[in-house]
């Protein structure tokens, strides 16, 4: 967790007497009980932690039990764990940033008298921001959702509101969604959501469960609050005054919706935004649009390794990792971290982005210059925020003055830009930036901060209000001066009398428990003994010398003091006064902030695309409904990036009506899921507004990418492995369009063979002839390549299927010594024979093992390519098969059982009556069995 987690872990002493144990222990066993909250004690020197809580702690993180005390005795003995500064905050990071169970509340106090002071969850984090981000950047902002189900027959309309604590935004959507949440969780992934609340008074119904899921696949927290707080009454009233500008605005948004207004309305009690009054005013209010940008569910996001990873081996392992070269302060990664959860639709916003990044990509010196600038500045974001809410001090205010002053060199470097896109960058940054640089704006801000702060101090790490800002406070100092003089003299005077040189003999020492006084060595205090013990107080004999005053030095010494005081509480109303007016610059601020963390990570990808070994190109975007995906030496920017690699690119034409449906057959290990990840993530990279590890690249616009790869199980919500892909799988038949994108990997293999080939052929064919979705099928199922053959000049009583194309993953077999080679090139046509046994020997199986393996192999071996491709009844006869049921058999029985299950799927059983239930079925397996007559592969589902 740290490196230094040993030094960190070491546990503090647990101190309390008798007393003080037992009026703590009273007063914890009147705390609420909630499982959710980790109770931290705040005992100065270090913090406690009791009852389960304790137990937790010792576990997870100091790893032992053998951390835990006993305060009390007895039966009334409560299980402790003292945890140093530096643990909690360890601890804290970890149970606020990477964990989403747990809430934090922090106590103080003494005895039985202690209160709650903070406290947060993952998904409001601001009371412990400072401990959080004292020495990293705040990589992603967290919100906090609010969910409204409203459930009907068929479907079910949610009412969504949502805020964002660091950047003060608030915002309201509605929209239907299926049995899967499929629309909740795109959203929920999109807003970087990671808590939600729900009415408590949900229920447990099957509906309420699998939203529920949803959550947790998210990674979301789930809190019940209790219905009557989502409610509406006075939220515009409210609303008005959170949200910037008059209330009629609000009204009218509001007034839109049926359900999202009582979502908003539990937010604000939640987050008890009225209660602080740096809120009023300082909120944005947004309406949120599902259609805005690509939806990608949790399983996607997982699936092209979008966000970072603790298993990650390097930050090259996820796409946030490596497109992130940002500069800025925390600004440039959190916009990152957003638009990469949310890729474009609109073309021309697309194209927009793409023009700046080959702006950039085009002029490496302005792209280095740039970044050199932005490396200075600081996280404007969140120094507003500490402004708005009050915890600024000088040190912000000049790092925001720091931040300032590098505009003029970042609007000289952008001038001198003269390519292709100086018009736009002129539109977007320089037009922009002369108006927040003008006199009512930053200028008027820099030149507060230089007439108000003293900036020659800020080497020595002093921030202080210059004393010329103020008639008093330079009064203040120049009587400071007049004191400082009297005591020099006064010290040159006494040394004179005692006759010792000045600083080298007779010492004077500042700021001392007795504030000013003299120091001589102990060595040189016989000398002066009788004058000392005379004409002078002796205060203290140490190791380091005598020091001694005299009602001279004592005089002026408290008048110095006192001074000092009237300085430092003139300087902190100053300080206090310049603090609220950079507050004003708050809008500001904020344009230029989001000016400039766009700026970074359009810088950051051109950065990225200009400095791999093998450049990335720009994509060419087209509308959803027109043109073709086509990848040519396309890549994967993440497996490229790795030293050890030496990535093989691959061509992948996605047509429509040709090979707009993939199946990609091919040994384990032989590339098939590099392959098909590698070109969702080349589609996100271009949505987001970056250039592509490609040689050339022409991409249809995808309004979602459904991603079905990987086994996964969830024991404890009693979901297995199997379950969970067709859970998966149901969501994308259910989400997806003719506008998506599919990439499914070894679907159907987690049952029996007949089983899971039954279903990823109905599948397949529904994916092609209903839904008509670009996809990339990888599967070791050989048969399904007889989809790509479906052909009815030959075989009349089929049906036609287009758009089906076959590919296989290369690879090469010696056929002396059977040794396999990869290739790793995806090459048109179906794969001719099955790679398991090859690669089992690559896991260095037993010789025994393998040659048993290739001999039962060979005795149930049923299947050859060409009894499926060839239109040659003559060849086909040669090539006898084992099994009873060829593939025109296969399509229609697979069509019928498809049916059939869509039908039971659809079943309204619990409107009906049980025993009329029964009988319906009974009729509905006869039909089929009727139909089975002829279909020997039917026979077998059934």
């Amino acid at each position: 967790m740290d490196e230094n987690f040993e030094e960190q872990s070491k546990l503090p002493d647990l101190k309390l007497d008798a007393k003080q144990a037992q009026g703590f222990l009273s007063f914890f066993k009147r705390l609420p009980q909630d499982p959710r909250a980790i109770r931290f004690f705040d005992r100065r020197d270090y913090h406690t932690v009791h009852g389960e809580n304790a137990t937790f702690i010792a576990k997870t993180y100091y790893h032992t039990t053998t951390a835990l005390r006993q305060l009390g005795s007895g039966s009334d003995s409560l299980s402790s764990v003292s945890v140093s500064k530096n643990m909690f905050e360890t601890i804290a990071r970890d149970l606020l940033l990477e964990r989403t169970d747990h809430a934090i509340e922090l106590y103080e106090g003494s005895g039985s008298n202690w209160r709650l002071v903070k406290s947060g969850t993952p998904g409001n984090i601001s009371n412990f921001e400072d401990i959080l981000f004292a020495n990293n950047e705040m990589q992603d902002t967290p919100v906090v959702v609010a969910l409204v189900p409203n459930f009907r027959e068929n479907c079910c309309t949610i009412g969504l509101g949502y805020v964002d604590l660091t950047k003060r935004v608030l915002g309201l959507a509605e929209f239907l969604d299926d049995s899967h949440f499929t629309n909740v969780e795109s959203t929920l992934v999109a807003l970087g959501c990671k808590e939600c609340l729900l009415p408590a008074e949900t229920g447990k119904t099957s509906e309420t469960r699998t939203l529920y899921d949803s959550l947790t696949r998210c990674g979301v927290m789930l809190t019940e609050r209790k219905k009557a707080e989502f409610k509406t009454r006075d939220l515009v009233q409210d609303l008005g005054r959170l949200v910037k500008g008059s209330t009629e605005p609000v009204r009218d948004l509001v007034s839109g919706f049926d359900f999202a207004p009582s979502a908003l309305g539990a937010l604000l009690s939640y987050a008890d935004l009225l209660a602080d009054e740096s809120n009023y005013g300082n909120y944005t209010l947004r309406r949120y649009n599902l259609d805005s940008y690509m939806r990608l569910d949790s399983a996607a996001i997982r699936a092209l390794n979008v966000l970072e990873s603790k298993t990650d081996a390097n930050k090259n392992f996820s796409l946030f990792g490596l497109m992130n070269r940002t500069c800025t302060a925390g600004m440039g990664k959190r916009l990152l971290n957003m638009w990469l959860k949310q890729p474009l639709l609109d073309v021309n916003e697309i194209n927009y982005r793409l023009d700046l990044v080959q702006a950039f990509v085009e002029d490496p010196a302005l792209r280095q210059n740039l970044r050199q600038h932005f490396k200075r500045i600081s996280d404007i974001e969140r120094l507003m925020s500490n402004l708005e809410k009050k915890r600024a001090g000088l040190h912000h205010i000049v790092k925001l003055y720091q931040s300032c002053i590098r505009l003029p060199y970042i609007k000289s470097a952008l001038e001198q830009y003269d390519g292709q896109f100086s018009s736009l960058i002129k539109e977007r940054y320089l037009d922009s930036f002369e108006i927040l640089t003008d006199e009512e704006h930053l200028n008027k801000f820099i030149a507060l901060v230089e007439t108000s702060v003293d900036l020659d101090q800020l080497e020595n790490g002093e921030y202080m209000i210059s004393s010329s800002y103020d008639p008093a406070l330079s009064a203040l100092r120049d009587e400071q001066e007049s004191l400082d003089r009297e005591i020099s003299n006064l010290h040159k005077q006494t040394a004179k009398d005692l006759d010792l040189p000045v600083d080298k003999g007779l010492k004077l020492d500042k700021g001392t428990q007795f504030g000013h006084v003299f120091r001589i060595t102990k060595k040189e205090e016989p000398k002066i003994r009788k004058k000392l013990t005379t004409q002078f107080i002796v205060l203290e004999t140490r190791k380091d010398g005598v020091k001694f005053t005299n009602t001279k030095l004592k005089k002026l010494g408290d008048k110095y003091q006192k001074m000092l005081e009237e300085y430092k509480n003139c300087q902190k109303e100053l300080v206090d006064r310049v603090v609220q007016t950079t507050s004003t610059f708050s809008e500001v601020f904020g344009s230029l902030a989001g000016l400039l963390s766009e700026l970074d990570v359009l810088l950051s990808f051109a950065d990225l695309a200009s400095s791999c070994p093998t450049p990335y190109t720009r994509p060419e975007i087209t509308p959803s409904d027109e043109g073709d995906i086509l990848l040519q030496g396309s890549r994967h920017p993440c497996v490229e990036a790795q030293d050890w690699v030496n990535f093989i690119p691959n061509d992948c034409e996605l047509v429509r009506g040709k090979s707009w449906f993939q199946i990609i057959t091919g040994p384990n290990m032989g590339g098939k899921s590099t392959f098909i990840r590698q070109v969702g993530v080349n589609i996100l990279m271009a949505q987001v507004g970056c250039f592509v590890p490609c040689d050339k690249a022409s991409i249809s616009v995808r309004d979602c990418i459904f991603a079905r790869v990987g086994a996964g199980d969830c024991q404890l919500r009693g979901v297995s492995t199997f379950m969970q892909e067709m859970l998966e799988t149901a969501s994308i038949l259910k989400g997806a369009t003719d506008k998506s994108l599919i990439i499914i990997d070894e679907l159907g293999r987690g049952t029996s063979t007949y089983d899971g080939f039954g279903l990823a052929w109905a599948i397949c064919e529904h994916l092609v002839e209903v839904i008509k979705a670009p996809t990339l099928f990888a599967t070791h199922f050989h048969e399904l390549t007889a989809l790509a053959h479906e052909n009815p000049e030959h075989e009349p009583n089929s049906k036609q299927i287009v758009g089906v194309a076959n590919y296989h993953v290369s690879a090469h077999i010696d056929s002396s010594t059977h040794k396999l080679t990869m290739l790793y090139k995806v090459e048109p046509g179906a794969c001719d024979q099955s790679f398991g046994i090859h690669v089992a020997e690559f896991a260095n199986f037993p010789e025994s093992v393998v040659a048993l393996a290739r001999e039962k192999a060979s005795e149930l071996e049923d299947f050859s390519p060409t009894t499926i491709i060839s239109n040659d009844s003559a060849h086909e006869a040669g090539s006898k098969r084992k099994r009873e049921f060829d593939s025109d058999d296969i399509s229609r029985g697979a069509a019928r059982a498809h049916q059939f299950m869509k039908e039971f799927a659809e079943f309204p059983l619990k409107k009906m009556d049980p025993k009329q239930g029964l009988e319906k079925i009974s009729k509905m397996l006869d039909d089929m069995r009727n139909d089975a007559v002829n279909s020997q592969w039917l026979q077998q589902f059934i």
